[in-house]
C-alpha cells in the first residue's frame, strides 16, 4: 500500500481546466487512487487548507470531498475515527483544524486554549473533550 500525497488528492477532486499541469497529472492521480492507498491526517489537513485557501472552496464543498474520500473502500485513512469526528464538527461550524485538534484529544480531560471562537463553538456543539480557555 502506498500513501498518497495532498496533491495527489487534490489533482483527483479537482479539475482545475486553467492548470495544465493539474490537467497533466490528473489521470496519474485517478490511477493511484484507484489502487489501495492510505492517507496520512497530515495531508487531509493540508487537503482542506488547498480547497479552502487556494480553491476557495465553500466549507460544504470541502466537506463532500473529505466524505467522498472517507467512502473509499480501499483508501485507508489514518485515525478513521477521529477524522469522521472532525468531519462531523466541521458540519457543524468548527474550523477544519480545530475540530481535527478535537478529535485527535479525545482522550485528554480537557482542551486548552487562548481562541475564544474555538472555545465557544466548540462548547455550543458540545465538542469533546471540553475546551477551556486559558487567561
Amino acid at each position: 500500500m502506498k500513501a498518497l500525497d495532498t496533491n495527489v488528492l487534490a489533482r483527483f477532486f479537482i479539475d482545475d481546466a486553467d492548470d495544465l499541469e493539474a490537467a497533466i497529472q490528473r489521470p496519474a492521480a485517478i490511477e493511484a487512487i484507484s489502487q489501495r492507498a492510505f492517507v496520512p491526517v497530515t495531508v487531509l489537513l493540508e487537503l482542506e487548507w488547498v480547497m479552502r485557501g487556494f480553491y476557495g472552496l465553500a466549507p460544504k464543498d470541502i466537506a463532500r470531498v473529505m466524505s467522498a474520500l472517507a467512502a473509499i473502500e480501499h483508501v485507508s485513512i489514518e485515525d478513521r475515527g477521529a477524522v469522521l469526528a472532525t468531519l462531523d464538527g466541521y458540519a457543524r461550524g468548527l474550523d477544519f483544524a480545530d475540530a481535527l485538534h478535537l478529535a485527535r484529544s479525545a482522550r485528554a480531560t480537557a482542551f486548552l486554549t487562548f481562541d475564544q471562537k474555538l472555545a465557544r463553538r466548540a462548547r455550543s456543539i458540545e465538542a469533546g473533550p471540553p475546551v477551556e480557555l486559558l487567561g
